[in-house]
């Protein structure tokens, strides 16, 4: 879990407690990333049955490989998860994200937008977010950018902008499994 390439990600709750840990996620490179996710400085990761470890202790593995997407400066990130049934993409209304050395961190908002296959959109968890609202005292500010970023969130999934956009996950998905796939 050494490797340069290889990042771990750790979400928090508001109140600063870890929430959980995705142990190997590997970086796609700039030279792999579309022009338009390079231009828009995403950072992409790549995992397929990655340890995850919960903020209890607990540990378990994904059981769908995941291309993340995470957007400089947006209060969300995407993780497109290839199902047999077609990608869905599984959306985190969360504070955008920081990098420091292989590690990335970012605020979990508890609000989720789900893509099916399908495309249908759900918006799930939203008692969690209004009972963490008031123990965690979110401040107006911070639940203005979570809804301003769900807002954009949905704009970007209803314009089908990028990074929804089934063949690019695909690629990096492939780029992972030439790259990667056979060290699992």
């Amino acid at each position: 879990m050494d490797h340069p390439d290889n990042f771990i990600i750790k979400s928090f709750k508001h109140n600063g407690r870890l929430h959980r840990i995705w142990m190997e996620n590997r970086r796609v490179p700039r030279s792999v990333l579309a022009p338009a996710h390079a231009e828009m400085d995403l950072i992409v990761t790549v995992n397929s049955r990655t340890k995850i470890v919960e903020a209890d202790g607990s540990v378990w593995f994904s059981r769908s490989p995941g291309v993340s997407f995470f957007l400089p400066g947006e209060w969300y990130n995407i993780v497109a998860l290839v199902e047999p049934a077609g990608i869905r993409y599984y959306c985190n209304a969360a504070s955008p994200p920081y990098v420091y050395g292989n590690v990335l961190t970012y605020i979990d908002y508890d609000l989720d937008m789900i893509l099916t296959p399908g495309g249908d959109k759900h918006l799930v968890d939203q008692e969690e977010y209004e009972r963490h609202k008031t123990s965690f005292h979110y401040s107006p500010a911070v639940e203005k950018k979570v809804q301003d970023g769900l807002q954009k969130l949905t704009d970007r999934i209803d314009k089908r902008l990028a990074p929804f956009e089934e063949e690019w996950v695909m690629n990096y998905y492939h780029w992972w499994k030439k790259e990667w796939g056979d060290s699992k």
